[in-house]
């Protein structure tokens, strides 16, 4: 057995320096039980293997990421902020600075399960975070989470010096900060990335994570454009580099040295690294820091809409020939987009002749474009298309929120699925529209997305003030033949659109 091996070997590396080789051969050698020398051992009949040192030197070296991380590591620093108050998060270390209860990133922790409690606990202590230089004069960019609760702020270099520094402006809606430290030297900095990295590109992390500072670890892009119910603008690169508690606010590099993005958060069930991160990505934080650095704060175009995807089945229901777009629940009364004649129920299928892939895609474009200036907006409206031209005003920074609640009111025969109440007849319900006082949980109406206290506003774009006035509707969309009706609903403060089926 030992020869056949031997032999074998020997013939697979005859046949891999271009020497002829053929079955019959291997077959002979198998057969004979040639002595051999493989590996430095000498093999036959009988004998005995005889112990030889491996030698490797001759292989070529695998690809590593040395030389890029000694350029960018100088750029990377740690940041360690006093926080005034420190809300526990389970076994998490009290290093890393929390996310407030009700923030945009706290509801996508709960979402995932990570045990987050309802209250905050009054504390002192220390966050601790990562962030990077863009400029030799000391501009520090870092996540808003890691200073948003700081009252001082200290930023450890990779030579170990430290220096304090202040909070020039913060983005909480984007997750970014931008710090500054006052000191006449000129740092090491690193540049943003030019072009959006492909999915299984090599990407570097280099940060902070637990306090340990100039730790790097390696992975690839996995996913673009995620959506992580933090906020509006949305669009995170998903990486599976090794990010931990510490890493926020650090970056991720591709292997020019780049930046193509900064950590912000981690899918973790565990609270450590499962491979699950993701960064916001280079294009936004360069959008974002430009205006912190000029201004202190972050303006964005506005038009005064609530928007939402065209799913299948509201592409459907109103005709349009792919689910594209942002169907506009609520166009404000005195709105940027009501002067321009956006109505409620278009859908914006493009933005200056680009079109619009969905709803949180509108949103970023808009945006992106500074107030006050005019823009043309793509409609489709009653299965045709036209453009207006709208203005946009600057994005209010406070929006107020409140709770729906949901009132009984007496019955009303079924439609739908759906017992309905006029809105007048329920208390707190105001005086438009009608309630959904109960469902049928079976129904596709519920399957749609309809819950009890909904109030339904219109049906088929035509506003509705009774049951009987839904019922007519229905009974009309069916006799033309239609699979789904549009159905405007107010949920809260929030207005939308739910294709609900009728065939």
């Amino acid at each position: 057995m030992i020869n056949n091996a031997g032999s074998a070997v020997h013939a697979l590396r005859h046949a891999s320096r271009g020497s002829r080789f053929s079955p019959s051969r291997c077959l002979t050698a198998l057969t004979l039980g040639t002595w051999l020398v493989v590996a430095g051992a000498e093999w036959g009949p009988g004998s005995h293997a005889v112990a030889a040192a491996v030698d490797a030197t001759s292989a070529p070296a695998p690809i590593g990421f040395a030389d890029i991380i000694e350029r960018v590591k100088p750029a990377v620093v740690g940041v360690r902020v006093k926080v005034e108050e420190f809300v526990s998060m389970g076994d998490a270390q009290q290093e890393e600075l929390p996310f407030s209860p009700g923030s945009p990133l706290d509801r996508f922790f709960r979402q995932f399960g990570v045990p987050i409690p309802d209250s905050p606990v009054p504390k002192s202590g220390t966050a601790v975070g990562s962030g990077f230089f863009i400029s030799g004069d000391g501009y520090i960019v870092t996540n808003n989470h890691v200073v948003a609760s700081g009252k001082s702020f200290e930023v450890t270099t990779d030579d170990g010096r430290t220096y304090q520094a202040k909070v020039i402006g913060s983005d909480p809606q984007t997750d970014v900060a931008l710090i500054k430290i006052s000191v006449a030297t000129d740092f090491p900095y690193v540049k943003f990335a030019v072009s959006e990295p492909r999915i299984g590109d090599w990407v570097l992390v280099v940060g902070n994570p637990f306090g340990l500072g100039g730790t790097v670890t390696a992975g690839i892009v996995s996913a673009h454009g995620r959506d992580i119910g933090a906020g509006p603008y949305d669009d995170f690169i998903q990486i599976d580099a090794p990010v931990n508690k510490g890493n926020s606010g650090g970056p991720t590099f591709n292997v020019k040295g780049e930046v193509i993005g900064v950590n912000t958060a981690i899918y973790s069930p565990s609270g450590g690294s499962v491979g699950v991160a993701f960064d916001i990505p280079a294009e936004t934080v360069k959008l974002v820091v430009q205006q912190l650095k000029d201004k202190g704060h972050v303006t964005r175009g506005w038009i005064g809409v609530q928007i939402q995807p065209v799913t299948p089945a509201i592409a459907d229901a109103v005709g349009i020939k792919k689910p594209e777009g942002a169907l506009v629940a609520i166009a404000q009364p005195g709105g940027p987009a009501a002067k321009g004649g956006i109505e409620t129920g278009d859908v914006i299928t493009s933005v200056n002749e680009q079109a619009v892939k969905d709803s949180r895609d509108l949103a970023r474009r808009i945006a992106a474009i500074a107030p006050g200036t005019s823009v043309k907006l793509g409609v489709f409206r009653n299965e045709q298309e036209k453009t207006v031209t709208v203005t946009l005003s600057e994005l209010p920074r406070d929006a107020a929120q409140a709770k729906a609640e949901e009132k009984k009111a007496p019955s009303e025969p079924s439609i739908l699925g759906l017992t309905l109440a006029p809105a007048s007849a329920v208390a707190g319900a105001g005086d438009e529209g009608v309630v959904v006082v109960e469902i049928d949980p079976s129904s596709r109406a519920a399957e749609s997305g309809l819950q009890t206290g909904d109030i339904i506003l219109d049906v088929g774009r035509r506003a509705v003030k009774t049951p009987a006035d839904v019922r007519k509707t229905v009974d009309e969309s069916r006799a033309q033949s239609k699979h789904a009706i549009l159905i405007r609903i107010k949920r809260g403060d929030t207005t939308s659109f739910v294709a609900v089926p009728i065939g």
